[in-house]
């Protein structure tokens, strides 16, 4: 993947931890309401993974503005993108978890592959 895609891969994957943290920070009682899920029994188990969620989008638009001196940062993004999306994909083949999980999963693991590619040496620049 070349320098310019990878900036803007990592800018969206910014945007979107960053507004997904916004959300589950401010707004958790509300979209757990919305969704028909049932919350967790503390406010802590949602906030303190939505504020990782922020941490991280910081960490991806550090990657995007300087993506070949910042390479090293994305093998925490992939580890970030394999956890969520394993332990999601593992719980739901394995008794279940609410779908409202799953989709992020799945934007996790197109992140996760994304952020692989951009690992990858470009051919041309």
């Amino acid at each position: 993947m070349n320098r310019a895609l990878t900036r803007i891969l990592f800018a969206i994957a910014g945007l979107y931890d960053s507004l997904l943290g916004a959300a589950f920070l401010f707004f958790s009682d509300s979209l757990f309401d919305a969704l028909k899920v049932t919350p967790p029994n503390h406010p802590g188990y949602i906030r303190f993974p939505a504020l990782m969620l922020i941490i991280f989008a910081a960490l991806f638009f550090q990657i995007a503005a300087d993506p070949v001196r910042n390479r090293g940062l994305i093998w925490y993004g992939v580890a970030l993108k394999a956890s969520y999306s394993g332990v999601v994909f593992w719980y739901h083949t394995h008794g279940g978890v609410p779908y409202f999980w799953v989709t992020f999963a799945w934007f996790d693991l197109a992140f996760l592959i994304l952020f692989l590619m951009a690992l990858r040496k470009p051919k041309s620049a």
